[in-house]
């Protein structure tokens, strides 16, 4: 009698779980809706800020107003912004020490122009912001964990039962974890796909808003926009797009030694490199291996079908990447994890120099 009762309350237990982790998913996923306003929306839903900032540099240095040299040295020729992300980059030049290109990268990545990008798209349902994919993602541990555990609780309990049973010598019921493993599986289930969803920063609408913009705009060849729907594999320009992989690589997510102790290549999410845990911590919209996956720096994946390093795993982020995951080369949230939060690892270090450029390196601790 006492394990049928169990058996019922794991069952309502499990429901409820079940219940409130969907509605809270498809209610966090879902929203208004619309479509992208310009090209630094597109380029934040495809790669996040990174995206934002490579499509403001690739504009500027289009048309004459900034210079990029070797080695990843800025300099502005006609200080003329015509909206409000190119305004930040020539802000973020003017105080700065040197005229870095990875730190100018990182520092209009912080800027209120590229964050409120992201604000306004998750007011409109557009994407989902980091705080609330970390808390769903919570609750998608929380009950993964239990169903997991509850396993080998329930078979001691099945065993117990099975000792009282032939004490009593009343029969042979049914087990109590054939009972109760349809729960237990239902609710460990629904927490992996739950938190494979969390993971992706766009939202379906997000998907589709982008999508209906690149091929509305397919036809042009302005330089930004193709930076901003396709990544930086899409800029014409082998220069400019060589010194921005270069920039986008040194914050990029940290390096893990593989077998051998050899190093793989750098794979750029939307995320943000471990040795800079100061703008993780101060930039809101940073996610590694996010939901669009990849972002700026690595010209990766896009929700329009424009790239080919996405991670919609984490993860931003977190690259993604978050991002996350995505967003290229290192420039923001990250993730690499499903809650796309911006991971931080003591294994790398970075240094530069105005003169010299820039210069990463990578250590196993």
């Amino acid at each position: 009698m006492f394990v049928n009762v169990l058996a019922a309350l794991y069952y309502l237990a499990g429901i409820a779980g079940i219940t409130l982790l969907v509605s809270r998913v498809v209610r966090t996923r879902g929203g208004p809706g619309g479509p992208v306003h310009d090209r630094y929306e597109a380029a934040f839903l495809n790669g996040g800020p990174a995206r934002v900032v490579d499509t403001a540099l690739t504009a500027l240095q289009a048309d004459g107003r900034l210079a990029i040299g070797g080695p990843g040295i800025v300099a502005v020729v006609r200080p003329v912004a015509y909206d409000p992300v190119e305004r930040a980059v020539l802000q973020a030049h003017a105080a700065a020490p040197h005229g870095a290109l990875h730190h100018l990268r990182l520092a209009v990545m912080r800027h209120p122009a590229v964050q409120e990008i992201g604000d306004g798209l998750a007011a409109r349902g557009l994407v989902v912001d980091p705080a609330t994919r970390r808390t769903t993602a919570r609750w998608c541990g929380v009950l993964a964990v239990t169903a997991f555990v509850l396993f080998p609780v329930s078979i001691v309990l099945t065993v117990l039962d099975f000792a009282t049973t032939v004490d009593t010598d009343s029969g042979m019921p049914i087990p109590f974890i054939f009972k109760v493993v349809p729960i237990l599986l239902a609710a460990l289930v629904t927490a992996i796909v739950c938190g494979s969803l969390t993971g992706r920063q766009i939202t379906p609408a997000g998907r589709r808003a982008v999508f209906g913009y690149g091929r509305a705009h397919a036809h042009l060849g302005d330089a930004g926009l193709l930076v901003a729907l396709h990544g930086l594999r899409a800029l014409p320009d082998p220069v400019l797009r060589e010194q921005l992989v270069a920039a986008a690589r040194i914050y990029g997510p940290p390096r893990r030694r593989g077998r051998g102790g050899r190093r793989p290549l750098p794979q750029y999410g939307y995320g943000t490199s471990g040795a800079e845990d100061a703008f993780a911590a101060a930039t809101v919209w940073c996610a590694g291996a996010s939901a669009c996956g990849g972002g700026g720096g690595g010209g990766g994946g896009s929700c329009s079908g424009g790239g080919s390093g996405s991670s919609c795993s984490a993860g931003a982020c977190s690259g993604g990447g978050s991002s996350c995951g995505g967003g290229g080369g290192g420039g923001s949230s990250c993730s690499s994890s499903s809650s796309s939060s911006c991971s931080s690892s003591s294994g790398s270090s970075c240094s530069s120099s105005s003169s010299s450029g820039s210069s990463c390196s990578s250590s196993s601790s």
